[in-house]
C-alpha cells in the first residue's frame, strides 16, 4: 500500500508539472560555424579569416573537456590558421604526422623540481620553434598529460612556461575581469590565453595576434557570464608546504610570546 501510494503521488506530480509548463524543452540551437550554443554565439567576434601563423598549434585536448562549455580549444581552432585539436591523455608516435617528424618545438607547462621549464622571455635568444604543443585539461588531468608525454616530447622539445609569478594572485583575465573557473593559483590561465601569449612572444606580428586572441576570449568571457547567477569565487593563494609550515610556526611563536607578556603583566598587576 506504501508503494502504491508513492507511485501515486509521483505520477500527480508528473501531472502537475506537465501542466505547469506544456511546451517540453528541447536541445538548444548550436551553430554550425563557432559550434557553441545560440545565445552566446562568438561568430561576431572570430575573426573575418583565420589568422595565419608561421608557428604551428597541436592542442592534446582531454576526452572530459572536449565536450566543456567553457573549453577554448574548439575558439582557437576556429582563430588560427594553423591550430589543430587532438583528443587523448599522452601525446605519442602516430597520434599527430607533423609531431612524428620530431620537428623543433616547445610545450607548454608550469615547471616542476623534477621537470624545469624556460621562460618565453628567455625562449627569444635561442631559435624560435616550428611547433607549440599546449594540453587543454583540468589542472590535475593536464599534469598527467604532460609526464605521460614527456618521453615522447623529451626528443625534439622543450618545456616553456608563461613568464608569470604562479606564486602571486592575478596575471590572467579569470581574475582581474571575471571568473568563470576556479584555478589552483595564481598566473593560471586558459589553454587559448596560454596560446595568445606565447603567440605574442614567438610571431612577428605576436602582438597584434595576441591581442586578437585576448579580445575574443574576452567577448567568450562576458557572453558566458550573463548565464551565470554569480561569477565564482577564485581559490585563495596555495601555499607550498614549507612557506604553510613556516607561517603556521611563526603564528605559534607569537602566539606563545604573547601568551608570556600577558602572563608577566599579570603577575605584575598582583603584586
Amino acid at each position: 500500500m506504501e508503494s502504491e501510494d508513492l507511485n501515486n503521488l509521483d505520477i500527480s506530480s508528473d501531472s502537475a508539472a506537465a501542466q505547469a509548463d506544456p511546451t517540453p524543452r528541447g536541445p538548444r540551437p548550436i551553430c554550425s560555424n563557432c559550434t557553441r550554443p545560440g545565445p552566446v554565439c562568438l561568430c561576431q567576434s572570430l575573426p573575418a579569416q583565420p589568422i595565419q601563423t608561421q608557428t604551428h598549434v597541436i592542442i592534446l585536448h582531454h576526452p572530459h573537456e572536449a565536450d566543456h562549455k567553457l573549453s577554448t580549444t574548439p575558439i582557437l581552432t576556429k582563430c588560427l590558421s594553423n591550430a589543430t585539436a587532438v583528443i587523448g591523455r599522452k601525446l605519442r608516435p602516430g597520434l599527430s604526422p607533423l609531431l612524428d617528424q620530431s620537428p623543433p618545438a616547445i610545450y607548454l607547462f608550469p615547471p616542476t623540481k623534477s621537470s624545469p621549464a624556460v621562460t618565453l622571455s628567455d625562449l627569444a635568444a635561442s631559435p624560435l620553434p616550428r611547433v607549440l604543443v599546449a594540453f587543454d585539461a583540468t589542472w590535475k588531468h593536464a599534469r598527467e598529460m604532460v609526464k605521460a608525454s614527456e618521453e615522447f616530447l623529451s626528443a625534439f622539445a622543450t618545456r616553456v612556461c608563461l613568464d608569470v609569478d604562479e606564486s602571486a594572485c592575478g596575471g590572467s583575465i579569470y581574475d582581474s575581469e571575471l571568473v568563470l573557473r576556479k584555478e589552483p593559483f595564481g598566473g593560471c590561465v586558459s589553454t587559448l590565453e596560454a596560446v595568445a601569449r606565447a603567440l605574442g612572444a614567438l610571431e612577428p606580428n605576436g602582438v597584434e595576434i595576441e591581442a586578437q586572441l585576448i579580445g575574443v576570449l574576452r567577448d567568450m568571457v562576458g557572453l558566458q557570464a550573463g548565464y551565470l547567477n554569480k561569477p565564482i569565487k577564485p581559490r585563495p593563494k596555495l601555499l607550498k608546504k614549507g612557506k604553510e609550515k613556516q607561517r603556521l610556526r611563526i603564528e605559534s611563536e607569537r602566539e606563545s610570546e604573547s601568551e608570556s607578556e600577558n602572563s608577566t603583566l599579570s603577575g605584575h598587576g598582583r603584586t
